[in-house]
């Protein structure tokens, strides 16, 4: 899509001419084999499904969409030359109609689908089913699928071709009892894994007989709503370990070559964050290594397409084969990034006979990149799924990267669009590269910043915490990075005093400049009176007056949230002067602000807001820059209240206000707002199913004890007592559709 180049650039990204050559003598020295695909169905949604039509658009492809009866108005829809309805939300009715699918290609002529991820990628069964229709899967065939696909087999596998393998128990565990008995002798901690799991869903890690025993219930329980297919096992779980994976493609004559490494270690709940490629990790002999072998893995099971081989490598570097995706990643931007591949069309070229247009001696990896996954959650409430429209949603700007950087943005969003409890609360995937790490860090700390979303909680702010994070920054991450730093969860963005001058600097200067706007009643470019001309704004400036300085005050911001939790408050004294309008402006864009507790004053200029509310403040303290993003601010106003603004910095919203100090010694006599009070109730954290209840009236209950279990987004959420109570009235019953903060309990 030319006119977006932000939302996806791989195809001008760095394709060497050695490419471009290599993929034309392919082509012509295996054009009788080649079956041209000339219309695909992709048999999915959301950004996968946007980003799949991009690339089969821009080879010439026709596309036709799929979708539910709650996506009949989604972005993927739309971005397709066809559409058809597949059933009602429900995926099983709808994404998952195996039946419905193929009638849709039937219908519309599409000879090939692609199924992105998720969904009907990794099914072996659909697979067959398309080829005793006569029609093309754009992936693996159904004997590699299902080696792989299953967890166990394919441990099994990995072992006879060589591969580095966990230990472990290869057997499906039957019950509880089984399950602790297993991993007693494994010894903990243990992993008990879905066998058909992916995506971060059926994983528990278990410390003790207790955990492993609730692991096992919980993942078998997400393995059956998310994959119809309940069986686990266990293995031993690494500790330290960093989470890495080698992209492969293959094509149908024998050829496999494998990608740079994608690093994967930034995960909650085994669920990725945020990707990079390559790993500060690895060198490239251990590189190689795990190559080779993810090679042979492919090659045992003749696999052709794009494919993940994931691995866990320990303090010491020794590598271990975890799983094989056999589908395109979610994360698989990193990869295109740093090699100017794209994915997609290999994967459709590999589907129609084509050859692999690269070698293995092609493949150097050039540059960095990231990608921070944007979920509609919560994190300032344990990182809990939230829905709703979003009311603004708009994209970082390509400008923001500076030379040599690359910002991307894969999205199935639009302003308007609804996040749903229906599907996965992905928003979008940001992607940024640049020359080095610390480039492509900077790029995306920028990007996260002018990322505008309203209307849905989602995690920027937290991912932006962990971009700047020392120990981030510095390479030394492992798996165990978010417990191991946030350790009592996330509480926003803790302020420094730098920043808390700044954003008490900006409150004051949007006040002072909206009072400006206000007193401003001609036009910009003057009109008639009476067939008179009159002055217009920008002449306006002549006649201010010869003073530098048209108004300073004394001012007392108070900030909410400052201290990293929401309701701790911070006052700043500040004095601030704003300087005389520049050429051609009747609006102060200069101030120069003097923050109490600071040792010098602040140069800012502040141009006035633009319509998305974004303020970028270029500081400099002492006539020198400041702060880690060289001397720029951005910081975007998120709403206006009765006394002041809700601003957001570095995605963590604060409440600002900036009051003269007469008007602050008022203030303590306005009302404070009444709190509900839900100490002796359990309330719906978020919206979702409610599963099961643990419990029933009369029934007394301790600490950390189960009360219940929510399903949102695929997921098992436990929500346990807070403190011993007892049980005065169920209020809720299993199978109940609840909204957030809807009564489930109540306690006497």
């Amino acid at each position: 899509d030319a006119s977006n180049p932000t939302m996806l650039r791989i195809s001008i990204v760095r394709v060497t001419a050695l490419r471009v050559g290599a993929l034309r003598r392919h082509l012509s020295s295996s054009a009788e084999e080649v079956k041209p695909i000339k219309k695909i169905l992709i048999a999915n949604r959301g950004e996968i499904a946007c980003r799949v039509a991009r690339t089969a658009k821009r080879m010439g492809i026709k596309t036709v969409a799929v979708y539910s009866e709650a996506d009949a108005r989604s972005v993927h829809v739309k971005v397709c030359d066809e559409a058809v309805c597949v059933g009602p939300a429900a995926s099983r009715e709808s994404y998952l109609n195996v039946d419905n699918i193929i009638k849709a290609m039937h219908d519309t002529g599409a000879q090939a689908v692609h199924p992105g991820y998720g969904f009907l990628s990794e099914n072996y069964h659909f697979v067959e089913r398309l080829k005793k229709e006569g029609l093309i899967f754009i992936g693996p065939d159904a004997f590699a699928m299902h080696a792989m696909g299953d967890k166990i087999e394919s441990k099994k596998l990995a072992i006879k071709a060589g591969v580095n393998t966990i230990p472990g128990f290869m057997g499906v565990l039957k019950d509880e009892a089984e399950a602790v008995k297993v991993a007693r002798e494994i010894g903990y901690p243990v992993m008990i894994k879905a066998s058909a799991g992916g995506g971060g869903k059926g994983m528990r890690i278990a410390w003790n007989d207790a955990e492993a025993a609730e692991g096992f219930r919980l993942s078998k329980a997400e393995a059956a709503s998310s994959f119809g297919d309940d069986r686990c096992f266990v293995e031993k779980y690494l500790e330290q370990p960093r989470h890495i994976e080698i992209q492969i493609i293959a094509d149908s004559h024998g050829n496999v070559v494998y990608l740079p490494e994608r690093e994967c270690s930034i995960q909650r709940r085994n669920q990725k964050v945020i990707e990079e490629a390559p790993s500060m990790c690895l060198d490239e002999a251990l590189w190689r290594a795990m190559g080779e072998q993810a090679v042979q893995l492919a090659k045992a099971v003749q696999y052709k397409s794009a494919g993940t081989v994931e691995m866990m490598v320990d303090k010491h570097k020794k590598f271990y084969f975890l799983e094989m995706n056999t589908r395109l990643q979610v994360e698989h931007p990193v990869t295109e990034m740093v090699t100017g591949l794209d994915l997609v069309e290999i994967m459709l070229r590999v589907a129609a006979g084509e050859k692999l247009p690269v070698k293995q001696s092609d493949i150097k990896p050039k540059g960095w990149a990231f990608e921070a996954r944007v979920y509609a959650e919560d994190p300032l409430r344990g990182f809990l799924p939230a829905i709703g429209n979003l009311q603004k949603y708009v994209i970082p700007e390509g400008k923001l990267a500076e030379e040599g950087e690359i910002i991307r943005v894969d999205t199935g969003v639009e302003e308007g669009s609804e996040i749903s409890i229906h599907y996965d609360p992905m928003i979008a995937k940001l992607i940024t590269y640049g020359p080095t790490r610390d480039k492509a860090a900077e790029c995306m700390v920028r990007a996260l910043d002018s990322f505008v979303i309203r209307g849905v909680g989602c995690n920027i702010n937290f991912m932006r915490d962990v971009m700047v994070h020392p120990r981030f920054l510095s390479g030394n991450i492992t798996t165990g990075f978010i417990p191991e730093e946030f350790p009592k969860g996330y509480h926003g963005h803790l302020l420094s005093s730098a920043e808390s001058a700044e954003l008490a600097a900006a409150a004051a200067i949007i006040n002072i400049q909206f009072d400006q706007q206000c007193k401003i009643l001609l036009p910009p470019e003057g009109s008639y009176i009476a067939g008179k001309p009159t002055v217009g704004r920008a002449a306006l400036v002549s006649v201010i007056g010869e003073k530098s300085v048209v108004l300073e005050k004394d001012l007392i911001a108070n900030i909410e949230g400052a201290g990293g939790a929401v309701h701790e408050k911070l006052n700043r004294n500040l004095h601030i002067k704003a300087l005389r309008p520049r050429l051609g402006q009747v609006i102060s864009t200069d101030f120069e602000v003097l923050v109490e507790g600071e040792p010098n004053p602040i140069h800012i200029y502040s141009p006035i807001p633009g319509q998305n509310n974004i303020i970028k403040l270029n500081i400099k303290v002492d006539g020198k820059e400041t702060n880690e993003s060289k001397n720029l601010r951005t910081i975007q106003i998120v709403s206006k209240f009765t006394q002041g603004l809700v601003l957001s910095l570095g995605g963590t919203f604060f409440k600002v206000t900036a009051r003269t100090p007469y008007l602050e010694s008022l203030h303590k006599y306005m009302p404070l707002p009444v709190e509900v009070d839900h100490s002796k109730e359990l309330i719906a954290p978020m919206p979702g199913r409610l599963h099961s209840i643990a419990v029933k009236e009369g029934q007394k209950v301790v600490l950390g004890q189960e009360l219940c279990i929510m399903e949102a987004m695929k997921m098992q959420n436990v929500l346990r007592a807070e403190k011993d109570a007892v049980v005065k009235k169920v209020v809720a019953k299993v199978g109940d559709t609840l909204a957030v903060d809807q009564s489930i309990l109540q306690f006497e």
